[in-house]
């Protein structure tokens, strides 16, 4: 039997995955968490989980910092993300931080399952588009979105900052320095030669970057 731990803090979203599960017979959902802290403590209590299935996007919680805080502490539990995120770099963010799989949430109820299993049972799972444009990155370099040249650093301070959240909010949930966070905000619309956060914002919009 495999052990689920669920991590999204949309209800709706996580009834319908136990709705999923309970048409199989060898998935559980024994617990399940609404963000990043919830998340910790639950793995803490228990350590018979054989899988976290994780939206990469809640309250307060930069997806890819939760990924390595996860495999940090429990390095033997696989992760597979379970994403509105659509985007090959996104997802090459997820995997690289330690994920073992990479599934969109308007996947097929058997892609699901197929991919909970294979990931459960060591293996690795990324949707087919995702992986194909992941190839083409890696041949063809020059034709990379913008935001395929930012650092992970970088990555994570671009996805708080199109949240709303404020430089020292962002210095504090990343324990970096006020000036630390000022200098990626610099360096990453240069890279991405943004003039300002109207244009951070319509481009994380356009590219379906982080969505609610």
């Amino acid at each position: 039997m495999i052990n689920l731990l669920i991590a999204d803090d949309h209800a709706i979203v996580r009834e319908g995955i136990k709705k999923i599960i309970a048409l199989s017979t060898d998935i559980v959902v024994e617990a399940d968490a609404v963000d990043g802290p919830g998340v910790m403590e639950k793995l803490s209590r228990r350590a018979d989980f054989d899988l976290l299935l994780l939206d990469l996007t809640m309250p307060g919680v930069v997806g890819t910092s939760l990924i390595s805080r996860v495999k940090d502490a429990f390095p033997d539990l696989p992760i597979l993300v379970f994403s509105m995120h659509n985007d090959a770099q996104v997802a090459s963010r997820a995997i690289k931080a330690g994920a073992s799989g990479f599934i969109a949430k308007d996947s097929d109820p058997e892609v699901l399952l197929d991919a909970i299993r294979r990931v459960a049972g060591g293996g690795k799972y990324i949707d087919q588009a995702l992986a194909e444009q992941l190839a083409f990155d890696t041949l063809l370099p020059d034709q990379r979105a913008p935001h395929a040249l930012l650092s992970n650093r970088e990555f994570e301070v671009f996805s708080l900052l199109v949240m709303g959240k404020r430089v020292n909010d962002i210095a504090g949930q990343l324990n970096i320095s006020n000036k630390t966070v000022s200098t990626h905000k610099l360096n990453l619309m240069v890279k991405m030669k943004m003039a300002n956060m109207a244009d951070l914002i319509n481009y994380s919009i356009d590219h379906d970057l982080f969505p609610s």
